[in-house]
């Protein structure tokens, strides 16, 4: 099964490889996932879409730590089915005990999991006994051989119990008389006349037709693909859900839920990550982390961000309410993944637990003086001006002379300076990458609201992060957030700082410092890029107030 050249050195399985083969009863697809523990994204990819694991336990050396790292994966994952081969029982002497501790073992490793269906065998794989038939050295074992359990476990081949579920993947449109919402059946059945639900606007309608490509069908069962046209005109988008009325799906915008982190850069709680689930793809962020889980042993730990192959259970916020199912009810529905929005990586998997029901308790208030009165009374256009650089760079001079210029110009305007933030709003947070998104979290929104009051905010923050800075960015309106890159050599800033943090810093009496153990991630594409080396603040600072009122003319 190892294809690749550096698993066949070391003698260890590294990728996930798919074989095939089929019987008379069944056609397989074996994925043969690697075991270490650096390699567990490897394993989840492939446990993914099992309908059953097979656990591999060597009889000399019984359950193992990486035994109970497989099966937590499998249980994880919702795998209903497991089966443990206790394999090399001919180094044992088929001896019955041990085959029995190993049972015993993990009878109550799988009640702690949570997995309730298991199959136990003992296996000779080399000499073929309990392979494919009863082998005749364990006369004590009366139950199936592997392959029979394999060609007889139910997995739910064909099951149409539940209520219907079409996830909508494409909307069809050849021609102005049909448009049909095309998708792969994920649970129930549905017939023509069917009353269904589309989620989450909640508008019903009837099925008009189920058309196929050999046909139109009276009834569609669960995993077949399908076009649906409806009796009314009801607006549907791919990543829609369209379902049976009686026990619809839920729709929510905040979930529990656990994760599998895939990425070599930190999962930081406040980041904005894509979240893709199904054919709907929306913004989200994980807002907190209730504890990780050591793989291993399952403890819960504390932490406060995710390295790869970490396994946490989150709070997640998304920015818009999607149809969801837990994914134990329905793998479609609440399976997802995380994309990072600059590089478009998967950066991360995970499952949909439950939703958090206080944010059904959250409404918008309706309030009757809005932006633009507020902005018409000041006689100016809301803006934010955000300044972001190295510490020294001059962000904080120049912002602060834009500040008296507008103001002697006439304008209502407001300062927030990352130290001054952090004497009150944000003095509980220190310096970590994770402290930093939450200080640039709060400080956006302390900024939108003073946009929204109609004034003139200028923030001048480090801000390291492209992804924090996008984020400030998205929750503004187009025109409205203006980046000033204050851009100064690193050896400049040096020169500059009269507080001696930089000294302080590559000494190491300061961690976390950017531009020296820190990152700074430079803007791609400011609105304003001021090069502080090359000219004076006055001059920097005037050519962001004509920049700035250009915008607002």
């Amino acid at each position: 099964m190892d294809g690749l050249a550096a698993e066949r050195e070391q003698g260890i399985t590294i990728d996930v490889a798919y074989r095939y083969f089929s019987t008379d009863r069944r056609k397989f697809i074996v994925a043969d996932c690697p075991g270490h523990e650096q390699y567990t994204r490897n394993m989840a990819t492939g446990a993914s879409t099992a309908d059953l694991a097979v656990v591999l336990v060597d009889a000399r050396k019984g359950l193992l730590t990486q035994t109970r790292r497989h099966s937590y994966i499998v249980s994880l994952l919702g795998i209903r089915n497991v089966l443990l081969a206790v394999n090399k029982m001919d180094l044992v002497d088929y001896d019955q005990a041990v085959f029995d501790d190993i049972v015993e073992g993990y009878r109550e490793l799988a009640a702690q999991l949570g997995i309730a269906n298991v199959q136990y065998i003992p296996l000779s794989a080399l000499k073929g006994d309990n392979m494919m038939s009863p082998s005749q050295a364990m006369p004590w074992y009366q139950g199936p051989s592997l392959l029979e359990h394999l060609e007889t476990v139910d997995i739910g081949e064909g099951r149409t119990d539940g209520v219907m579920r079409l996830p909508v993947q494409w909307v069809c449109r050849p021609n102005q008389n049909f448009r049909g919402f095309a998708g792969t059946l994920a649970a129930g059945s549905v017939a023509t006349g069917d009353e269904v639900v589309v989620l989450p606007s909640g508008r019903r309608s009837k099925v008009a037709r189920i058309v196929t490509a050999d046909g139109d069908l009276d009834r569609a069962y669960r995993g077949q693909p399908v076009t649906l046209t409806l009796a009314d005109e009801v607006d549907v988008s791919r990543g829609d859900v369209i379902a049976g009325t009686e026990n619809p799906p839920q729709v929510a915008d905040q979930f529990a839920a656990h994760l599998l982190w895939m990425s070599d850069t930190p999962l930081l709680p406040g980041r904005p990550y894509w979240l893709k689930i199904g054919a709907r793809t929306v913004s989200a962020q994980i807002t907190e982390i209730k504890h990780k889980i050591d793989v291993n042993t399952q403890a819960h730990l504390a932490a406060k961000h995710l390295d790869l192959n970490e396994v946490a259970y989150c709070n997640l916020s998304l920015d818009q309410p999607i149809a969801f199912e837990s994914y134990a009810e329905n793998h479609s529905l609440g399976a997802f993944i995380l994309i990072d929005r600059q590089s478009n990586g998967t950066v991360g998997a995970g499952t949909l637990d439950f939703a958090l029901r206080r944010a059904a308790n959250i409404h918008w208030q309706h309030i009757e003086v809005d932006k633009q009165a507020r902005a018409r009374l000041k006689g100016q256009s809301p803006r934010c001006l955000w300044f972001t650089g190295l510490s020294g760079a001059g962000k904080s001079t120049i912002a602060n002379l834009v500040e008296k210029r507008l103001h002697a110009l006439g304008h209502h305007t407001y300062l927030l300076d990352g130290d001054n933030v952090r004497h009150g709003l944000n003095k509980d947070l220190g310096f970590t990458d994770e402290d930093r998104v939450e200080n640039i979290r709060r400080v956006a929104e302390v900024a939108r609201l003073m946009t929204d009051a109609g004034l003139v905010v200028l923030v001048s923050f480090i801000s390291p992060f492209q992804a924090e800075r996008r984020m400030a960015r998205e929750m503004f309106a187009e025109g409205e957030f203006l980046e000033v890159f204050v851009d100064a050599p690193l050896a400049v800033a040096e020169q500059r700082d009269v507080k001696g943090l930089y000294a302080k810093a590559r000494a190491g009496k300061i961690k976390n410092f950017t531009g020296i153990d820190s990152p700074y991630e430079a803007p791609l594409a400011p609105e304003i890029h001021l090069r502080t080396d090359q000219a004076e603040a006055g001059e920097l600072a005037a050519a962001v107030v004509d920049r700035l009122l250009e915008s607002m003319d």
